[in-house]
């Protein structure tokens, strides 16, 4: 059986691993040139029974614990007023959620598999059936591939999904503007000494600030603020220009505490803005002989659950899984929209509340709830 998996993201390159190791091939064609052809996000928190379960049927536990950091779970919370609510400090034989930047467990994936096995610079446009399950995918670059199974793992964009649903992310009525703090401790002893081994956050009326530690030296650091998919074009900040886009965006935290919007005048770089969307929660399709999703290709949510990255390895592991024991992907799919379903609820659920109205203390006491305490 020819197996193709279009996108070369977490989900999609742990597919192939699991594959893999079960004596399987696939093709994975990814859009980017190369490994290295552009930045591949911040850090990333796997679970026990998610991104680090996956990564156990990869056979990649140890270079899993080479790369991750329980001391990145350590947290702070504030309201918008510089009250602490709320400190966590990680033990360092902490594995239940470290963290780890995302290129390195990209690496880690990439290096597990043999050499090309992912095509670089091909990005998939689009496919059509040929029947009895079979595809014809279409590169990019015009050429073309035929496949008895397609695995759209090309993300919220996908163009994979209209094979089997008409579905479409909409705008969750939030928007994200990220920007980086290169060589923290040397260069930004303050910033570095706020957000500590892992991550600050700040919540005030309908809008947040955080940021959080890479293993590389930097920070990562986001705004996020309630508003309509045209925010970033009507807020009055002048994107196309970063350096004024910094001092701008300070005018959405007037009030806050000088060491808290520091953070901002502590980055460099490009500004970027993320226009956060959803797909609807609890999408199923009508099954499809020799297609499927994962992860945020089938059921992308907002990351104020913190489940995507997981969600997606789960996906690629049991997926591979199903077809290294000869199962049927409908089981598979079955699992993954009862496993992907609460977190995507819970997703929408804590958007509104960390961008409600007097968060701290709501946030506060749901991180108790979850605490047990």
């Amino acid at each position: 059986m020819r197996i193709v998996i279009a996108g070369g993201g977490l989900g999609g390159l742990t597919c192939a691993r699991v594959l893999r190791v079960h004596g399987i091939e696939a093709i994975v064609c990814e859009r980017d040139a190369g490994p290295a052809a552009r930045v591949q996000g911040g850090t990333l928190d796997l679970t026990v029974e998610g991104g680090q379960w996956a990564l156990r049927e990869a056979g990649l536990v140890a270079g899993y614990r080479a790369i991750a950091r329980p001391e990145g779970q350590d947290m702070v919370l504030y309201d918008s007023g510089g009250t602490l609510l709320r400190r966590e400090v990680a033990r360092e034989d902490d594995w239940a959620r470290p963290e780890a930047d995302r290129p390195a467990l990209r690496k880690l994936l990439l290096d597990a598999l043999p050499a090309g096995a992912v095509g670089w610079g091909q990005a998939v446009t689009g496919a059509v059936p040929l029947g009895d399950g079979r595809h014809r995918v279409s590169l990019a670059g015009g050429e073309t591939i035929e496949c008895d199974l397609l695995v759209g793992a090309d993300g919220g964009r996908s163009r994979i999904r209209p094979l089997l649903t008409g579905a479409e992310p909409a705008h969750a009525g939030a928007n994200g503007v990220e920007l980086v703090i290169h060589d923290a401790d040397r260069a930004h002893p303050a910033a570095s000494a706020l957000v500590g081994r892992g991550s600050f956050s700040a919540l005030g009326d309908q809008r947040t600030l955080s940021a959080q530690r890479n293993g590389d030296g930097t920070i990562r650091v986001h705004a996020m603020l309630r508003g309509a998919a045209d925010w970033a074009e009507t807020s009055g900040i002048p994107f196309d220009d970063p350096d004024r886009a910094r001092v701008a965006l300070k005018d959405w935290y007037a009030g806050w505490p000088e060491e808290f919007t520091a953070l901002l005048d502590a980055t460099s770089g490009p500004v970027s803005v993320i226009q956060l969307t959803a797909l609807p929660v609890g999408l199923r399709w009508e099954h499809v002989l020799g297609v499927t999703l994962i992860g945020d290709a089938a059921h992308l949510m907002s990351p104020f659950a913190g489940q995507g990255a997981n969600l997606a390895m789960r996906d690629g592991a049991e997926l591979a899984l199903t077809l290294a024991e000869g199962g049927d992907v409908r089981k598979f799919e079955d699992a993954m929209w009862e496993r992907a379903e609460p977190w995507a609820r819970m997703s929408a659920e804590n958007l509104e509340l960390f961008l409600s109205d007097g968060a701290g203390e709501k946030v506060r006491d749901l991180f108790a709830s979850m605490a047990g305490e």
